[in-house]
């Protein structure tokens, strides 16, 4: 490694006055082409663009940092972009870095005071460079060379505390659209040095993909949320890091490369990538009323931007963002002893044409809490009245457990085919011998009708007329499903449930089939292959208390 390419152009022979007049004209046209050219066109990088690899300070593993190096340029030979590397802090000034659109820092390490072994005109340059709109990558140790540089360790993102002894564990990806973790699985098992940060950068960056810390990875301090992979918009420039590539070994695995490409591509400015969707600072807080919807337990936006709340207690409020104003045009009126029996009010969702139709849909107990109906009302502006109910199911109330009554849940979906998916809650044993014919503890899944009626879609658990089974189950053999969702991209349902020791389940339903205990406990799936759960991160005494 050298910064040998970092030479400047030999000078050329003088030429006489007439041509240099010419040439001095032709260049004033070129000028002002060019100037407007740039007012027009977007900034991008040139084709191909270019990228230095910088592995300056000490490191353990040469041998780790040579790999880096050619991995880079074999990154750079079949994608069509260019690559320098160097050792040489040197390089780290405005001429020279103006010539890249990206800089990689590969498994820098750290000199006492000194990040990257910059001195102060080399970290100067850098700020530049980055605040100009450059391009910074970040390698596995390059989390360890922030020293006392606070601007540095924001570039990075984090910086590193303890590392773990090597180990298998699997990292969980976050976000699938990003150029640099589109292609990976959900889990990607790796054979690593892991990382802990000395202050977990959640908040400040958006997290492509996190340690999955339940997978039981010794010397990882505690926590759910352990970033591995991130980006984001740093002081006018782009910044993106791995804490992969802790040995040669990474720099052969295929999925890594496609990893680090699309790192590189992305900071470099060749492809998009959204780096601010998890960032706090990307979000304002806006309250919509100062008091007054208490125990709300579900919310739905209408596409006139009305807000409406259900509250346990029985009352549906809606609050409208222009004028702020709170009314409550439905009211169950149930009395605390019905709440406490069975959860009341549990759950909200609009039609998909409520902007033509007016239909909302609501999950709650009847008077006495001994039932539990699937409702569909129609709003007439801020009113509804209550005679306009269809109800599409009905089912006993929740049971009881010896602990005391059950928490209030129950969550109500549509996917983009206008189908409805139900999570009806319960605190039932998933191997009771009626199960199968029970709604209850399940997700089901239906298609409303306009006369208020349902049919069930095909592709559910039980066919029609299977004895002793409900057609309307989608995915059953949870404790007590308490929100559902769906992936509005790959319509992949995914519900939270309360396992038997109380935590909470994360489950990615795949396809319908007997999920939860005893089949998919505990983040791995055990059995009919019907659901996966990729996020089954349990909380200790967690509960869906909302």
């Amino acid at each position: 490694m050298s910064s040998r390419p970092l030479r400047s152009d030999p000078v050329s022979p003088a030429l006489p006055p007439a041509s240099v007049a010419l040439m001095s004209l032709l260049a004033l046209l070129v000028l002002i082409t060019g100037s407007v050219a740039a007012a027009s066109l977007p900034r991008s990088p040139a084709a191909p663009f270019r990228v230095l690899v910088y592995s300056g300070a000490a490191h353990p593993s040469q041998d780790t940092v040579r790999a880096g190096v050619e991995a880079v340029r074999g990154l750079g030979v079949r994608n069509g972009f260019g690559v320098e590397a160097t050792d040489d802090p040197a390089v780290f000034n405005d001429t020279d870095l103006a010539r890249f659109h990206a800089v990689v820092f590969n498994n820098t390490a750290s000199a006492p005071g000194r990040a990257g072994a910059l001195d102060e005109g080399g970290r100067a340059a850098l700020r530049r460079y980055i605040r100009a709109g450059g391009g910074w990558v970040g390698l596995h140790d390059a989390s360890a060379s922030t020293g006392e540089w606070d601007w540095y360790e924001g570039l990075v993102g984090a910086a590193l505390d303890r590392r773990t002894p090597v180990q298998t564990g699997r990292v969980e990806v976050l976000d699938h659209a990003h150029p640099s973790t589109g292609g990976l699985p959900d889990l990607w098992e790796r054979t690593e040095e892991w990382l802990d940060w000395r202050t977990d950068p959640t908040s400040t960056v958006h997290t492509l993909a996190q340690i999955r810390v339940r997978d039981g990875i010794a010397g990882l301090g505690a926590g759910v949320d352990h970033p591995w992979s991130w980006c984001q918009i740093y002081d006018g420039g782009r910044s993106w890091f791995t804490a992969g590539g802790h040995a040669p070994s990474a720099f052969q695995d295929d999925a890594f490369l496609a990893h680090l490409l699309g790192g590189i591509e992305w900071a470099a400015g060749a492809r998009p990538g959204d780096c601010s969707a998890t960032q706090a600072g990307s979000f304002q807080r806006t309250p919509l009323t100062a008091g007054g919807l208490l125990d709300p337990v579900d919310v739905a936006v209408a596409p006139d931007r009305r807000v409406f709340v259900a509250r346990r207690t029985g009352e549906l409020e809606v609050v409208d963002q222009r004028t702020m104003r709170v009314s409550t045009p439905l009211d169950l009126a149930y009395s605390p002893e019905t709440v406490a029996r069975s959860g009341g009010l549990s759950a909200l969702v609009l039609d998909p044409g409520f902007a033509e139709n007016a239909w909302l849909y609501l999950l709650r107990s009847d008077a006495t809490g001994g039932r539990l109906f699937l409702s569909r009302f129609t709003a007439d502006g801020d009113t509804i009245d209550p005679a306009s109910e269809k109800r599409l199911l009905a089912l006993p109330g929740r049971r009881p457990t010896a602990g005391g009554p059950p928490p209030p849940s129950g969550s109500l979906v549509f996917d983009r085919e206008g189908r409805l998916y139900v999570a009806t809650g319960d605190v039932t044993p998933p191997d009771a011998p009626d199960a199968h014919s029970d709604l209850r503890g399940a997700v089901l899944r239906i298609t409303p009708q306009d006369d208020g009626t349902y049919t069930v879609p095909e592709g559910n658990l039980f066919r029609a007329g299977t004895a002793g089974a409900r057609p309307e189950i989608y995915a059953t053999g949870m404790r007590n499903p308490f929100r559902v969702t769906v992936d509005p991209a790959s319509g992949t349902p995914a519900a939270a449930a309360t396992a038997p020791d109380g935590t909470v389940e994360y489950l990615r339903i795949t396809g319908p089939g007997q999920v939860g205990r005893p089949y998919c406990s505990g983040g791995a799936a055990q059995a009919h292959q019907a659901a996966d759960c990729p996020r089954a991160t349990g909380v200790g005494g967690e509960s869906p208390q909302r």
